[in-house]
């Protein structure tokens, strides 16, 4: 079984035989991707994290395909049916479905028809008719001798025997994968109002629509689906019927053949038409909507990705405000470690408009904890609030910055376990506050808190398949984690139970141990929490990171194994001038992957990645909706990507599209090709003001 999945995963993926070997033992030995990818690159030819998961992904399936395999065989030989013919067909599969569909006529389960002629003992009749070897009058003569209690004329024999032919040809693997085929080229996919359809909802422009399946974009199939699950809509699948009946007669009907290829044929349309084609149809929307789905988690990963991306805020103190009316304007201090610190709330909005005394309570706090930057949150009251700063700021001539941030899914962690943990005294609205702040400082550690399915950044994320997003999601966040690295002096316990090898027990353990020992200054320590052993220290131990510990190393990304090996190449090597590698490599009995990799962590000790990429951008102008004009000029940022555009954050309530048509000049097939979340964005044109439904259009153009 091993050898042939080895074959398989050569065929499918892009690794040797010994780097697919190596990801298999490491992986069985308990060794987690984002360790394998970053300290195994000699086992794996250096294959990345985004390469080790596909390769997951495939391992997993084809583990599942050769049991399944080994199955079909089984109950195969077990029915005394697996000949060499079915033997080879099933060698030659190289997906599940096929696997299945060459079993399907094996199967006890037929349809009612099939099954009263099997039982009726018209088998014998069906193989003389599918023989093609007789004349009408052939079959009649013979089919007299099937005619009995049940079977009570001629006609119920050679009705009962072409309900079997029927069935062999809806089973035939071949048959089912030309058609197969055909629908997936060639099948449009058709809407129509049903009866509660409702004209002006948000279906409108579903209706009516002949799309071929092939070339119908991914956000419009869950639109339709959501609306047929809605019954707004009926879909169904068409495709050209004739073209198939006539390949049937030219193909599976031998030109030599006898009277009787009319009654095969009669049975092979009603086979298509009855059995093959309802069901090929129905597994076509299947089809689609899992693709969509797949394209729909895909997006939602790389907007997740790049927002995890957004570089951190460093070494400030920053005050939240989450914005509000009525209730107004919670805020929330947190130092440069992201450590609470204080908290209060103002009201300089309407109703009260109290300015006076909420600039005194803001300056108070600037003053008493060297505040540097403020995160205001982008929801109800956003631009009020952020119009109270902005004058405060100038008035006061302070030499603070602010910023409007995502608020989306602060609600969902102030009110959540994690946050009752950690800040058990304060109230909810406070922690949203909290939250706020975190996020300007490390988004990171903020968002990792938050179900990333309630941060706003995919599409149709209700109508995928909720397991595999997850799945997609934790994967990601994962990766990301370790590969940018966690201060375990500062981390929260969910930050911690990202990182290789780490439980969320585990984390909680480092936690409570933390609070004992108040600090840990070397990785070794890490050893003396409860519950890690040599596997959870080896995993883990590599992506963690000690910012003024005893040893240096400690606040890198090289792992403890290789610190010999790296006070070494300290001791003998000029870091900056090590131009040969190979030749260093060899010289110090070591790879020139795992090499580089030192050398790269000892000239940039505790370098963070993220600031390669989106740097916060500070807000300068506050927008009004009924300001706006059409070719008005602004700035803003990517809050969201999907298939059909990008939200922009401009300073309103609600976020301005940019529709994809309005993205370049050049014809783009994804805004993710031009795009990217919280990309900041200059010289946006305003294309359509709606004040009624307080919708902007952007464009670019």
């Amino acid at each position: 079984m091993t050898n042939n999945l080895i074959v398989l995963l050569e065929e499918k993926t892009n690794l040797s035989t010994k780097s697919i070997t190596n990801i298999i033992n490491l992986i069985n030995e308990g060794c987690t991707i984002p360790f394998i990818a970053r300290y195994r690159k000699d086992y794996t030819g250096g294959a990345s994290d985004e390469e080790l998961r596909v390769f997951e992904e495939t391992y997993n399936y084809f583990q599942k395909f050769l049991k399944r395999k080994e199955e079909i065989e089984n109950l195969l030989k077990e029915k005394n049916f697996l000949s060499e013919k079915i033997q080879k067909n099933l060698n030659d599969a190289k997906t599940i479905q096929a696997l299945e569909d060459i079993y399907t006529p094996f199967k006890d389960k037929k349809s009612s028809r099939t099954s009263s002629a099997i039982e009726n003992g018209l088998e014998p009749l069906a193989n003389i008719i599918q023989s093609m070897k007789y004349s009408l009058e052939d079959i009649n003569y013979k089919a007299k001798q099937f005619v009995n209690k049940e079977i009570k004329t001629i006609d119920d024999a050679i009705n009962g025997a072409k309900d079997i032919i029927a069935q062999r040809y809806a089973d035939d693997f071949k048959s089912k994968e030309i058609i197969r085929n055909l629908i997936s080229n060639w099948g449009i996919l058709e809407t129509k109002e049903a009866k509660e359809f409702d004209k002006n909802g948000v279906y409108s422009n579903f209706t009516n629509i002949s799309e071929k399946i092939k070339y119908i974009k991914s956000h419009r199939v869950l639109a339709i689906l959501r609306a047929v699950n809605e019954k707004q809509l009926s879909i169904k699948v068409d495709i050209d019927e004739k073209h198939i009946l006539e390949n049937i007669k030219k193909y599976k009907i031998p030109s030599h053949a006898n009277s009787s290829k009319e009654l095969v044929y009669d049975a092979y349309k009603d086979g298509l038409k009855r059995l093959l084609l309802p069901s090929l149809k129905r597994e076509a929307i299947n089809t689609l909507k899992e693709k969509a789905s797949l394209e729909a988690i895909e997006l939602f990963g790389k907007n997740l990705k790049e927002l995890l991306l957004t570089a951190p805020l460093v070494n400030q103190v920053i005050l939240g405000i989450d914005p509000g009316y009525k209730t107004g304007c919670k805020l929330a201090v947190i130092d440069e470690n992201g450590n609470y610190l204080d908290s209060d709330v103002i009201y300089p909005t309407k109703p009260k408009e109290d300015i006076k005394t909420s600039s005194k309570k803001v300056l108070e706090l600037i003053k008493k904890y060297k505040i540097s930057s403020i995160a205001i949150g982008n929801g109800t009251a956003s631009r009020e609030t952020a119009n109270f700063v902005d004058e405060l700021i100038k008035k006061e001539n302070l030499d603070v910055n602010y910023a409007i941030v995502s608020e989306i899914g602060a609600s969902v962690y102030s009110a959540s376990k994690i946050a009752a943990q950690e800040y058990p005294n304060l109230d909810v609205t406070i922690r949203g506050a909290i939250s706020i702040a975190g996020r300007l400082r490390d988004p990171m550690a903020a968002l990792v808190k938050i179900d990333p399915k309630s941060l706003g950044i995919g599409q149709y994320q209700h109508d995928v398949n909720q397991k595999e997003l997850a799945q997609k999601l934790e994967n990601i966040t994962i990766d990301l984690v370790n590969k940018v690295g966690v201060d375990i002096n500062s981390a929260s316990y969910k930050l911690l139970s990202f990182i290789s090898g780490i439980s969320e027990n585990l984390a909680k353990n480092i936690i409570e141990h933390r609070a004992k020992i108040k600090k840990f200054t070397s990785k070794e320590q890490l050893l003396d929490v409860k519950g890690i052993g040599a596997k959870a220290y080896e995993q883990s131990v590599g992506f963690l990171r000690i910012k003024d510990g005893k040893s240096i190393l400690d606040n890198t990304g090289i792992h403890p194994e290789d610190y010999k090996l790296t006070n070494i190449l300290q001791k003998n090597y000029e870091l900056e001038k090590i131009v040969d590698f190979e030749k260093a490599a060899s010289e110090l009995n070591t790879t020139p992957l795992k090499l580089k990799d030192i050398v790269s962590e000892l000239l940039k000790p505790g370098y963070d990645v993220r600031n390669e990429f989106n740097q916060v951008k500070f807000s300068s102008d506050i927008l009004n909706i009924e300001d706006l004009k059409e070719g008005y000029t602004l700035s803003g940022i990517v809050r969201n990507i999907t298939d059909f555009g990008a939200f922009v954050d401009i300073g309103l309530k609600n976020d301005a599209l940019l529709h994809i048509s309005q993205i370049s000049q050049k014809r783009i097939n994804h805004p993710s090709e031009v795009l990217s979340i919280n990309q900041n964005l200059e010289n946006i044109k305003v294309l359509s003001v709606d004040l009624e439904k307080q919708r902007v259009g952007l464009t670019l153009k």
